[in-house]
C-alpha cells in the first residue's frame, strides 16, 4: 500500500483524493502526515476521513498555494475524437476447448496466411504440395511449417504441409544469406518457398515470409503516448517517476519545449500490466506494497485519475493484469476494476487489440510473445526487442 495511505490506514483514518495529492506534492509528506495524524488524534479522533478542507483548517492556511492540491496547469480542452475499436476480442474468444476447435483454429491461421502470400509475385504460380512432380522442375509451394532441423551435415530440413500433402524442403549451407534467413523459422508459422524439386525433396532458392505493406504516413495534428508495465503495487514500482510523467502530460513539469509535446497528447496508450497482480510466480508477494488485487486497481485509478480529462486512455491487460493469461486476453473485468472503469475517459480493450486513433490504425500488444521468441529464435534476445518486432511482422503474427 502507499506509504501516505498506509500510515493514516493504521490509524483507522481515510484520505480523500484531493487531500492525498495535496500531501504527496509536500516537501515531506512523511511528517506532515504524523502531524496530521496528532492533531487529529488530539481533537478527539472524530473524524474518520481527511479531507482537502481539513488540511486548509489544520494548517490555518492564509495562502492556500502554500499547499496546493495536484492540478495540471494546462486546462483540460473540449476535444473530439475520432476513435473507433476496430478489433477488440474480450467477448469473442472463447471456445469449449475441443479437438476441433484447435483443427479450426491452424486452418484459420493456414488460410489467412496462405492468401496474403499468395499475393506476393514469386509465389504467383505456386501449386498444391499433392501436385509436385517428380522431375527437377522450378516450383513454388506455400505451407505450414511441421518441423525445423539440421542434418548431419549442417543443411536445414524445413518440413512443410499443406491441406494436400507434406514435403522436405532443403536449405544448403553454402547458401549463406538463406541459410542465416531459416534460422529465424518457427514451428507453426506459414512460408512460401521458390526451389527446385529434386526427388524427395524441394532444394529452396528462396523463402518468403507474409510480411506486411509499406504505408504512406499519415500526417497528424497531435500525438499519443506509449506507455505499459508500470506495475502498480509491487515494490519496484517507481512512483516518483510515474508521477513526473502524470506532471509532464498535465502541462505541470519540462522544458517549454516538452510542456508544448505534452499539449499535443491526444491519446495515451497503456499496454498492459497496469498492476504487478496476485501469484503471477512464486514469491511474488514478498516483492508486494499492495497484496489484495483490488486496491491494486483501487490505486492505479487514483493515479491514472489525475490524469487531464481531454486525454483519451486505451487500456488493455498484460499477464500480470487480472484477466486470463492464454491470448487474446479479455479486457481487464470490471469486478476487479470497478474504480478504474468510473474513469470516464478510460477505454478498455483486448490483448492484443486494433484501433483507429483519429485515422492512424493502431495495433496494440502487451508483447508475451517476445519471451518465446528470445529464447528459441537464434539472434534474437531482450535486449533487441526492435528485431523481434521485425520478425513479427514478416511473420504477419503476433505468436507465430
Amino acid at each position: 500500500m502507499n506509504e501516505i495511505i498506509g500510515k493514516f490506514a493504521r490509524e483507522g483514518i481515510l484520505i480523500e483524493d484531493n487531500a492525498y495529492f495535496r500531501l504527496r506534492e509536500m516537501d515531506d509528506p512523511a511528517s506532515v502526515s504524523s502531524e496530521l495524524i496528532v492533531k487529529i488524534k488530539s481533537n478527539g479522533g472524530k473524524f474518520t476521513v481527511l479531507t482537502s478542507e481539513m488540511l486548509d483548517e489544520f494548517f490555518e492556511i492564509d495562502n492556500p498555494a502554500e499547499i496546493k492540491a495536484r492540478g495540471p496547469l494546462m486546462v483540460p480542452a473540449e476535444r473530439d475524437f475520432d476513435f473507433e475499436v476496430i478489433s477488440d476480442t474480450s467477448n469473442r474468444s472463447y471456445t469449449s476447448g475441443e479437438i476441433g476447435d484447435m483443427i479450426a483454429y491452424f486452418n484459420s491461421r493456414y488460410s489467412s496466411l496462405k492468401n496474403l502470400l499468395s499475393k506476393r509475385p514469386e509465389l504467383k504460380g505456386h501449386i498444391p504440395i499433392a501436385d509436385l512432380r517428380g522431375g527437377e522442375d522450378v516450383v513454388s509451394i506455400i505451407g505450414m511449417v511441421n518441423d525445423v532441423r539440421n542434418t548431419k551435415n549442417n543443411h536445414r530440413i524445413i518440413e512443410l504441409e499443406d491441406d494436400t500433402g507434406e514435403i522436405s524442403v532443403v536449405v544448403h549451407n553454402e547458401n549463406h544469406k538463406l541459410f542465416e534467413k531459416s534460422e529465424k523459422i518457427v514451428r507453426d508459422e506459414v512460408v512460401g518457398v521458390h526451389g527446385t524439386k529434386k526427388g524427395r525433396f524441394v532444394v529452396a532458392s528462396e523463402i518468403f515470409h507474409p510480411g506486411v505493406p509499406r504505408i504512406q504516413e499519415k500526417e497528424m495534428d497531435f500525438s499519443v503516448a506509449f506507455i505499459s508495465d508500470v506495475h502498480i503495487g509491487s515494490q519496484t514500482f517507481l512512483e516518483d517517476a510515474f508521477m513526473k510523467f502524470v506532471k509532464w502530460i498535465n502541462g505541470d513539469f519540462g522544458s517549454e519545449e516538452q510542456r508544448s509535446l505534452a499539449a499535443d497528447v491526444k491519446y495515451l496508450v497503456v499496454a498492459g500490466d497496469i498492476v504487478d497482480g496476485i501469484g503471477i510466480y512464486p514469491g511474488q508477494e514478498k516483492e508486494l506494497l499492495i497484496r489484495d488485487i483490488h486496491e491494486q486497481y483501487e490505486e492505479a485509478a487514483r493515479l491514472f485519475g489525475d490524469i487531464r480529462s481531454d486525454i483519451k486512455i486505451v487500456m488493455i491487460p498484460g499477464n500480470h493484469d487480472s484477466s486470463r493469461i492464454a491470448e487474446p486476453q479479455p479486457a481487464i473485468p470490471e469486478e476487479y476494476a470497478k474504480s478504474l472503469y468510473s474513469i470516464r475517459n478510460i477505454e478498455f480493450l483486448s490483448n492484443p487489440s486494433l484501433v483507429s486513433l483519429d485515422g492512424v490504425r493502431t495495433l496494440i500488444y502487451h508483447g508475451r510473445s517476445f519471451d518465446d521468441m528470445a529464447m528459441s529464435v537464434n539472434g534474437l534476445s531482450h535486449e533487441r526487442s526492435d528485431l523481434i518486432m521485425e520478425e513479427l511482422l514478416e511473420k504477419r503474427h503476433l505468436a507465430p
